[in-house]
């Protein structure tokens, strides 16, 4: 008796232990979006579009910098979300608003860190006003290249450690070079059909992953996460190109909107505010 007592009760504890560690990131995440949401004490507060809208510079330049999503895969540079958005900010705030897109197809956020740490993009930080940046779905496919599903999974969480000292250390350097420009994030979404055999389970690990993101974004003083996952979903597939990874040119309008949205929405940091002015 004492034995089956024991085996039950290690059974509960393993579905606990795997319950918290599949649910609790998306508890932390929510939290973090609930922090951010508008709220009648923000209302004193300049909103991304009012920011921009305010400064005294006629022009605003936004720098991209990340992998094929921020670089448009096989459509047009004018159809890429990087554009798309930034043709919506010049009408919103009344600017000129001129993109630069460093986006480069397969590099992953090991690749990108190390460029980042060498200075490659350093004058273009400092000059940027918005930062756009993109990065891990190549941490992603190249271990599943490698191996199958399975061992994949199990080197997720080295993986993800991985992919979170680097982003850290992206925006942290981004931050230093450039304290007052805005830093967008971008969620990693879920591009299966939900009738996919790894559908579910790769819906329970995004949130472990894009908590990474949130988390970098609250280590810098003026950033945004932008919500991918509410427009590409399993619910939009024809957002996405026929290889059924990346954005077509309507998901790429989606992926604009959804940061016009949230720029309309979210306030600049005061820190940032302060930053600006001095």
């Amino acid at each position: 008796m004492k034995i089956i007592k024991f085996i039950l009760l290690s059974s509960l504890l393993a579905i606990l232990s795997f319950s918290a560690w599949i649910y609790y990131p998306q508890y932390q995440i929510n939290k973090i979006k609930q922090e951010n949401a508008p709220t009648v004490e923000k209302t004193n507060k300049l909103t991304y579009i009012d920011y921009y809208r305010t400064i005294p510079d006629s022009t605003i330049n936004h720098l991209a910098l990340g992998d094929s999503i921020i670089r448009g895969y096989n459509i047009p540079e004018e159809e890429n979300f990087i554009s798309q958005f930034s043709t919506q900010l010049s009408v919103e705030t009344g600017k000129q608003v001129v993109s630069y897109n460093e986006g480069v197809i397969g590099i992953t956020s090991e690749r990108l860190n190390e460029r980042v740490q060498a200075g490659v993009y350093d004058e273009a930080i400092k000059e940027a006003d918005l930062i756009t940046v993109n990065v891990g779905g190549n941490d992603i496919l190249k271990l599943v290249k490698k191996s199958d599903i399975y061992s994949a999974l199990k080197s997720f969480d080295s993986l993800q450690g991985g992919f979170s000292e680097n982003l850290a250390e992206i925006t942290i350097k981004i931050g230093e070079l450039n304290p007052s420009a805005t830093i967008v994030l971008l969620e990693l979404y879920n591009p299966m059909p939900a009738d996919h055999q790894f559908y579910s389970l790769a819906d329970k690990l995004l949130p472990k992953w894009n908590l990474m993101i949130y988390e970098a974004a609250k280590g810098t003083p003026s950033s945004i996460v932008v919500q991918t996952t509410n427009v590409i979903n399993s619910d939009n597939l024809d957002y996405l190109a026929s290889d059924g990874v990346h954005p077509n040119p309507s998901g790429n309008t989606a992926i604009s909107s959804q940061i016009l949205q949230q720029f309309q929405q979210q306030h600049k940091a005061d820190a940032v505010l302060a930053n600006r002015q001095n």
